[in-house]
């Protein structure tokens, strides 16, 4: 779309328009209506838009055409649903189905009547015919919709009646703030909640079902140099400064203690797994900072928990390494199907100019909550995995 075209539908312009448009046209308009029909209806202004009329869609219509002078038209478009709202107001109820296409003469002169005593009442707002050559954008047109419906207030039948104008005979009046305006500085402080994703590789249910603490999982789509944080959906690039404490040789990466020995087609099977730490707190200062390029130390989020997560389910957490070129996460807490975490807020100091503060779990602890380690309980610490948490299809097996 181009930059013409776009600057001739701007939305920002016709919401500094619409207090003009609400304050002028509906009294008008409402004013016609109850000289015209007497009090039985209430038109209400619903939408504004230029050029393009999405609230028309494909309904039919009964359309009028008034010519202004030999350039412009005005046109007025009352909906299959108006058309027979007023109908049956005004002439009584029809014993046959409604049709717009098959309505009488008679009809046709009360809702052609109506649309003229409209534009009488409203031709006083438009402003004098320009007397320059005719060019493009005076073909710019405004959509006013309105509502319609009957005045009482049991009857919930309603219908959408468009008035269309030249934009080049409307001289809006925009609203001018004369309050203080807020500046950057206003806000660098202000907090908002972001999820930092580490990275995310491929697992097979045997390997899942295995895991232990101690071992590490290494994400192949990931980057030392960079973290994805997304906010509200969007997601920014997080320049990094790797924190060389993290490394560790890339034989200690828990890669031996994997076995691809699947012993059957199910536990073959290969799920994705994501990791990404828990809820972070980052100020708008910090955000506008990492937009703008800013590469933050490691250290701001390394003691903070990663979660493991498999088609949105946590079964792991522990804390961010680097194994060769890739992260990894160093698993502390397998996490059963009936572990419950809760979110307490801790705060970390980065050693740049970021600050984040996390919401860390804490994990249920069985000597702090004095449960006694008997023989039962580590039966039921070897319980094997669970997998009525991944539901597949019977087409990836």
């Amino acid at each position: 779309m181009s930059e013409e075209l776009q600057n001739s539908i701007s939305t920002d312009q016709l919401c500094k328009e619409y207090n003009w448009y609400q304050n002028t046209f509906p009294p008008i308009v409402q004013s016609s209506c109850n000289e015209f029909f007497d009090p039985n209806f209430r038109m209400e202004l619903i939408g504004i838009s230029k050029n393009i009329n999405c609230l028309l869609g494909d309904e039919s219509c009964f359309v009028t055409k008034i010519k202004i002078g030999k350039d412009y038209e005005m046109f007025f478009r009352l909906t299959a649903k108006t058309v027979d709202l007023i109908l049956t107001k005004i002439l009584g109820q029809s014993k046959a189905k409604f049709n717009i296409n098959k309505i009488s003469e008679l009809e046709a002169k009360v809702i052609t009547s109506f649309n003229d005593y409209l534009f009488e009442h409203l031709k006083g707002l438009l402003s004098p015919l320009p007397q320059n050559e005719l060019k493009r954008n005076n073909f710019d047109v405004i959509h006013l919709t309105f509502i319609i419906k009957e005045a009482e207030e049991y009857n919930n039948k309603t219908g959408k009646v468009f008035i269309t104008i030249p934009a080049v005979l409307l001289k809006p009046e925009a609203i001018v703030s004369n309050a203080d305006k807020f500046s950057e500085e206003d806000f660098p402080n202000t907090e908002t909640i972001a999820k930092v994703f580490v990275g995310k590789t491929r697992f097979s249910l045997f390997d899942i079902k295995n895991l232990e603490c101690e071992d590490v999982v290494v994400f192949e789509n990931s980057d030392i140099e960079n973290l994805q944080l997304s906010i509200n959906d969007k997601t920014f690039t997080v320049k990094l400064n790797p924190n060389m404490d993290i490394f560790i040789p890339e034989e200690e990466d828990g890669g031996e203690q994997m076995s691809s020995n699947a012993p059957n087609i199910w536990d073959s099977l290969e799920v994705e797994m994501v990791a990404e730490f828990d809820a972070v707190k980052i100020s708008l200062g910090e955000l506008k900072s990492i937009e703008n390029g800013l590469v933050v130390d490691l250290t701001s989020l390394y003691d903070n928990n990663v979660t493991l997560k498999v088609e949105g389910n946590a079964i792991a957490s522990g804390n961010l390494v680097i194994v060769n070129d890739k992260y990894g996460v160093k698993i502390n807490q397998i996490l059963t199907p009936g572990d419950k975490k809760s979110a307490q807020p801790v705060s970390s100091n980065p050693a740049g100019d970021t600050e984040l503060e996390t919401n860390e779990p804490q994990y249920e602890n069985s000597e702090e909550q004095g449960y006694e380690n008997n023989e039962e309980e580590r039966e039921n610490e070897d319980e094997e995995f669970d997998y009525s948490d991944f539901e597949l299809e019977d087409e990836n097996i």
